[in-house]
């Protein structure tokens, strides 16, 4: 299994690459600029604290990283272990935007359910929050993203004013949008492509709403 000392010193190899301290790579990324001290790689019983995925998104997306060159930095260590095989790294599923409206391939968090999916590798997933890869197809979600983009998902973060989005509806539509507001009666979405109108949706229509954390552009 993928190593914590492995997923932390990727982060530091990544930091170093762009002539950054991991306090300066985490502020570059618009997080807290110790999210990345050495003090918070464990907890205070000892206990290893990993890296989130929504942490690790942001310095990606801030470095401009391709999610392989990332897998690459966590690699980079193996290459100094005589005669030792790499050890296996953490997937995530890959679905396809027709399945994302199709039915029954979901669970009731927004989650892709059963067996069988493609799987493409990730990072931190050991102790970290579930993601799936939404791999767009089509030029609907433009300026957003384009045909051939995947976006990582989570279905379980937090979403807030202003964060990118996936919501699939109750009748299967699946759409990438802007979240404006949500209350308990009705969510308001902003469309970036100014083609699309901003959409109002009765929240009893709206079958789940996922937080994008990044994009493989």
């Amino acid at each position: 299994m993928l190593s914590h000392k492995d997923v932390w010193e990727a982060i530091d190899r990544l930091a170093a690459l762009h002539d950054l301290s991991p306090s300066g790579l985490a502020r570059r990324a618009g997080l807290d600029s110790t999210t990345f001290n050495k003090s918070k790689r464990f907890a205070a019983d000892g206990r290893a604290r990993w890296p989130s995925t929504e942490s690790i998104a942001k310095v990606m997306s801030a470095t401009g990283s391709t999610l392989d060159e990332f897998m690459a930095l966590i690699g980079e260590r193996s290459t100094h272990m005589q005669g030792a095989a790499m050890p296996p790294i953490f997937t995530i599923p890959v679905v396809g935007l027709a399945q994302a409206g199709a039915g029954g391939f979901f669970d009731d968090a927004g989650f892709p359910a059963g067996e069988g999916w493609d799987r493409i590798p990730f990072p931190a997933q050991g102790g970290s929050e579930p993601v799936y890869a939404l791999e767009i197809t089509g030029d609907s979600m433009l300026p957003l993203y384009r045909d051939g983009d995947r976006v990582i998902v989570s279905p379980g973060a937090a979403v807030r004013r202003g964060d990118r989005v996936v919501v699939r509806t109750r009748s299967g539509e699946v759409m990438a949008k802007i979240l404006k507001r949500q209350t308990a009666s009705h969510v308001e979405l902003a469309s970036a492509n100014p083609a699309h109108e901003d959409r109002v949706l009765p929240t009893a229509e709206v079958e789940w709403v996922a937080r994008i954390l990044w994009a493989s552009q």
